[in-house]
């Protein structure tokens, strides 16, 4: 088991800058592909970033060259840092984990079974 634990949402202006934190503990280990996902209401819940075994990451196309999202293995923890926050930005993010490398599949929810309770993100124009 893993429990992972987000924070570091808030409500900003409209290219202002969060950075959101996901606490893991448990079964952890450094061979963990990890990654941030969020879901607005009324929509899906999409991949965001994610932190692959090997240190890759990938990113969703509307996020590219405005977050990055960063590991600490030391300290089980997880980041994502969001600049340029825009108001479609809004939603609330979840922290997913799981044991071996993620691979092609690692911005899809079938993939982890592990979540955080989320932490919400509001930007204003």
């Amino acid at each position: 088991q893993v429990q992972l634990v987000e924070s570091g949402g808030g409500s900003v202006q409209a290219g202002g800058s969060l950075r959101l934190s996901c606490a893991a503990s448990g079964n952890t280990y450094s061979s963990t592909c990890m990654a941030w996902f969020r879901q607005a209401p009324g929509k899906e819940r999409e991949g965001v970033a994610a932190f692959d075994t090997d240190c890759s990451t990938s990113y969703a196309d509307s996020v590219k060259g405005r977050f990055t999202i960063a590991k600490d293995n030391a300290k089980n923890t997880l980041y994502l840092q969001m600049d340029s926050l825009k108001p479609e930005d809004t939603a609330m993010y979840y922290c997913a984990a799981d044991l071996g490398g993620g691979g092609s599949l690692r911005l899809m929810t079938e993939y982890y079974r592990y979540w955080g309770q989320g932490t919400q993100v509001t930007v204003s124009s």
